[in-house]
């Protein structure tokens, strides 16, 4: 999520930076406020900190979950032939609104064990199909599939945001979906350019995805693959 937004949102990266340096500087005094108490008195400094910088970041993360799930359940279920409904739940560490409150209420806990323990840097992400956790309950097949919706959602934004279609990479990525789903999902990304790693050709071949290049690779050596030896 991050790495999204920062591409697409230089306000975010730059509240996001700014978070992280004070979080660090904040943990840095937890450490030291045991050997120099004095120091106590400077903590409420980086929660001023935390807080101008973490309430946006908390509240872009949210708008961007949103807008994520705009486009996600479209594309998760043409991959999963019209059979699951993909769901992203943002699971913020605390709300905005109460984020001053939050850091107060655990400032006992910070000093005991060192470091800031609530903030958007505890945040996370639930993937919800049909109303299940997935990270928890889902088959392999199922995660693959909601990485791959994920991804696909994740370029749908950015060229939205900044009219540009990044390069898709992909790691073996049919090896664990079944036929249907290797056609549905290559009938996807027929329009975005695609780099594809894997160990054999055949399903591509089998569901006459068109190949443009085929690099073959073996013991350390790489070699460009004639065009009919590949769409034979």
């Amino acid at each position: 999520m991050d790495a999204e937004l920062c591409q697409m949102d230089k306000v975010y990266l730059s509240d996001l930076v700014n978070y992280q340096k004070a979080c660090n500087q904040r943990n840095k005094l937890l450490k030291e406020i045991p050997k120099k108490k004095e120091m106590k008195e400077t903590l409420f400094l980086w929660n001023e900190q935390l807080i101008k910088y973490g309430r946006p970041v908390i509240n872009r993360r949210r708008q961007f979950i949103r807008e994520m799930n705009e486009v996600i359940q479209d594309i998760h279920s043409h991959i999963s032939g019209e059979k699951e409904t993909l769901f992203l739940k943002y699971e913020p560490n605390t709300e905005e609104s109460f984020f001053s409150e939050a850091l107060i209420k655990a400032e006992e806990r910070d000093l005991y064990q060192q470091y800031t323990t609530v903030g958007p840097h505890r945040d996370d992400v639930s993937f919800l199909i049909n109303d299940i956790d997935i990270r928890r309950y889902g088959s392999q097949g199922q995660q693959r599939t909601s990485a791959l919706s994920l991804k696909l959602a994740e370029i749908a934004l950015m060229k939205k945001n900044t009219g540009d279609t990044p390069v898709l990479l992909l790691d073996d990525v049919l090896s664990e979906l079944d036929s249907q789903r290797q056609n549905l999902l290559l009938d996807q990304i027929h329009d975005i350019q695609t780099i594809i790693t894997c160990t054999g050709l055949d399903e591509f071949i089998r569901n006459r995805f068109p190949l443009d290049r085929v690099f073959f690779v073996k013991e350390g050596q790489v070699r460009l693959m004639e065009n009919d030896a590949y769409q034979a």
